[in-house]
């Protein structure tokens, strides 16, 4: 168990705008404090310590953890990178990491880091904010409660690839059934434009048209890309949402506004995405500090959760590729982004 107090956190790459969301954060925690920034840019690192009031500015990461000792540090670096990350932050003594999603890219780096938090001392949770949304956060315990009867049916979709979004929206369909293991999927997969080398490294097929099939009976349809419903005029990545059907009602959450039909009561409504995300971070941080103080407080977005559901994605990509059904009992096969890309280009 960690020592209770204020803890210290840092925050690895801060050149893009998903840093200034997680700094913006801790203006709602009250348990942490960011002490520490790395990027390899100087211009970005100076503008975002100027920004924040953050004194301690690295170019080199290694050297940041060296010196300032971070009790908590968010991995906000592409997926390609993450085990060495991983592995010097362990190696440094750091108590606890927050990752950006994806957690891995194919079958070699999931089960390398697989295998690495198997044995890791530091405790690891990937970054899926939603889950702490406070109209999710409603919707999931309506659903925990009983409020919509026995689930049966899930339907999710995203606007962008599996890479940027299907993972938030994998994530999202596990949290409203808790404890269900995915056991096999189905599906289809077309577009190469989102498996072309990038600076991100968040290689996916541009589209995904899939089903899954939980142990627990539930069973879901994920829709990702160009096929995937809009919600409202705007941006491609306005438009993640998902509809949770039960025995006597059901609840839908989007980015903009929500639903909940409860036996013959109906009521919706609509939320400001950007205000629920800066309360999501700050509870997913929060979170994690919960977790360094009280080791029965896993995370639930802990990195054996968050594999589990990489591992749905895997599964899409083989059964894209072998158009056959894949049951997620077995490891994945190497080189699948390769396979990928020589199929679908």
């Amino acid at each position: 168990m960690a020592t209770m107090g204020l803890k210290r956190s840092a925050i690895i790459a801060v050149g893009g705008p998903r840093a200034h969301g997680l700094a913006d954060a801790y203006g709602h925690i009250r348990r942490a404090q960011l002490v520490a920034v790395s990027t390899r840019r100087h211009d970005k690192l100076e503008a975002f310590g100027d920004k924040y009031g953050v004194d301690s500015r690295y170019t080199d990461y290694r050297e940041m953890l060296a010196n300032e000792k971070p009790d908590l540090v968010h991995v906000n670096t592409p997926p390609s990178v993450r085990l060495e990350i991983l592995a010097e932050a362990e190696a440094a003594g750091v108590a606890a990491v927050l990752v950006e999603k994806p957690v891995a890219l194919q079958g070699e780096d999931f089960l390398a880091i697989r295998d690495f938090a198997k044995t890791a001392q530091m405790k690891i949770a990937v970054n899926h904010q939603l889950h702490f949304h406070p109209r999710r956060l409603q919707l999931q315990n309506l659903v925990r409660d009983g409020a919509i009867g026995e689930v049966r049916f899930i339907e999710a979709s995203s606007g962008m690839s599996l890479a940027y979004q299907g993972t938030h929206i994998l994530q999202a369909i596990g949290a409203f059934i808790p404890g269900a293991t995915p056991v096999r999927v189905f599906a289809q997969v077309s577009g190469a434009n989102g498996l072309v080398e990038t600076p991100k490294h968040h290689y996916a097929p541009d589209h995904c048209l899939a089903s899954i099939n939980y142990d627990n009976g539930v069973s879901a349809i994920l829709r990702g890309g160009e096929i995937a419903p809009r919600v409202i005029d705007g941006p491609i990545n306005k438009h993640k949402r998902i509809t949770v059907y039960g025995s006597q009602g059901h609840v839908h959450w989007n980015m903009h506004g929500w639903e909940t039909v409860v036996g013959n009561t109906r009521a919706s409504g609509e939320h400001s995405y950007a205000e629920e995300d800066l309360l999501g971070q700050a509870a997913t941080t929060e979170a994690m500090i919960d977790w360094l103080d009280d080791d029965r407080a896993i995370h639930p977005l802990n990195i054996d959760t968050a594999l589990r559901e990489f591992n749905i994605v895997l599964g899409f990509y083989q059964s894209g590729l072998a158009h056959a059904i894949v049951r997620l009992s077995e490891d994945p096969p190497p080189d699948l982004l390769a396979r990928l890309r020589e199929r679908l280009g």
